[in-house]
């Protein structure tokens, strides 16, 4: 059975193959697939190209032989699953190294993948898709190469998405929301099952207090990490700070940590053109809809901060990405409850006690918030994203009656 047939013209292939006898699904933490998955690591750990690329480092870390087997052992006692079959991966088109941990959430809970890369030509799409092609080469690997297949298209190629669609058990989709819709117009299978990660929104809150006792620099270096390293494009990134803390003490603690935070970017990051409009155009809209917000000046357009009165509904309508910040000063926690929505993603804190969040979302009842994280950490992978268990979701059960 040829696993698909489809016009390549305009379609990059960086490993595997559309062709080719669908293989059968593997145990969940397969052996051959974690083995896999080291060598993929010492590769990539040892390039010294990749030393440039700080999130394809930490993908290697990820895919170690002793986090791998740390991450089964939360698996430990679920039973005989297997994969559920050919997995088509559509992978946000902003965030470079995504597709590598969609991939591997895939292969881990056994499943062959088709993985559709961000069609811009990023640097780290390449050097891992070259390391797993040296891994797959070997012949120990062998049998493993039907499993993987990472390809490129342009969006408009819809007949290559409808192509695979047809054929897959499984369809996980990341994007935003017209990219979900405009994907789901292509059918799937009778018993195919579907994930989307759509459009989500993320902040920070942090304790003015411990911000004044923090390390400034190694604070400023995380929130970094957090925000300018994707251009404020992930949806982790946060764009509210709410603020923590009696008025004065705030204050302080804002001049403080921004001018840290604007001293450990100046020298490496640029604000392009057309970013620097959008953050103009997202802080009149902002001054116009929402009275009393006021624009808080800084050096330069790094950094762009807007204090805002009251939390809205609407304020996530109102951002923009490449360093623009809404910033909310409270007390308590109590008013985060109206941004808490189903949008709500990540909640990274500073100088708080995680549990307090936890808490206050589970209390509250509230839709939104599936991720509570260190500030520095909030684009972390792991096995459970926007609150969905990947190796459950993407395998199946085989039950004893």
């Amino acid at each position: 059975m040829i696993l698909m047939q489809i016009n390549l013209q305009g379609v990059e292939i960086y490993c595997g193959s559309l062709e080719g006898e669908r293989p059968r699904v593997r145990p969940i933490f397969d052996e051959q697939v974690c083995s896999f998955l080291e060598e993929t690591s010492k590769l990539l750990l040892g390039d010294k190209a990749v030393r440039a690329y700080p999130d394809v480092t930490t993908f290697a870390f990820f895919c170690r032989k002793g986090n791998i087997k740390r991450l089964s052992g939360q698996y430990t006692g679920q039973g005989h699953r297997l994969g559920r079959g050919v997995a088509f991966h559509i992978a946000p088109g902003n965030v470079p190294i995504n597709f590598a941990y969609t991939l591997v959430m895939g292969l881990l809970a056994g499943n062959s993948c088709i993985v559709k890369a961000s069609s811009k030509d990023f640097v780290q799409t390449r050097l891992v898709t070259e390391a797993m092609n040296r891994v797959l080469a070997q012949e120990a690997y062998a049998s493993l190469r039907p499993y993987i297949t990472v390809i490129a298209y342009p969006r408009e190629r819809q007949d290559v998405t409808e192509a695979l669609s047809a054929t897959c058990n499984l369809r996980i989709i990341w994007g935003g929301d017209q990219t979900i819709q405009a994907v789901r117009r292509a059918s799937l299978p009778p018993r195919a099952l579907e994930l989307t990660f759509a459009d989500r929104y993320s902040l920070a809150v942090l304790d003015a207090e411990a911000v004044l006792k923090a390390n400034l620099p190694q604070l400023a270096q995380d929130f970094y990490n957090d925000t300018y390293l994707y251009d404020q494009n992930a949806c982790s990134s946060p764009r509210l700070i709410y603020w923590l803390g009696a008025w004065e003490t705030v204050t302080e603690a804002q001049k403080n940590f921004w001018q840290a935070v604007w001293e450990n970017m100046k020298e490496r990051y640029t604000v392009e053109p057309v970013v620097a409009v959008d953050k103009l155009i997202s802080v009149c809209r902002t001054g116009v809809e929402l009275n009393g917000s006021r624009h808080e000046p800084m050096t330069d357009n790094r950094v762009v901060r807007i204090e805002v009165p009251e939390l809205t509904a609407q304020l996530p309508e109102l951002r923009a990405d490449g360093g623009l910040f809404h910033e909310y000063v409270a007390e308590s926690l109590d008013c985060l409850a109206t941004l808490a929505d189903e949008h709500c993603q990540t909640i990274s804190y500073y100088g708080v006690e995680p549990e307090r969040i936890q808490d206050f979302v589970c209390q509250r009842g509230l839709y939104g918030v599936d991720r509570i994280v260190p500030v520095g950490r909030t684009a972390e992978m792991g096995l459970v994203w926007d609150g969905q268990d990947f190796i459950l979701s993407l395998s199946r059960i085989v039950t004893l009656v």
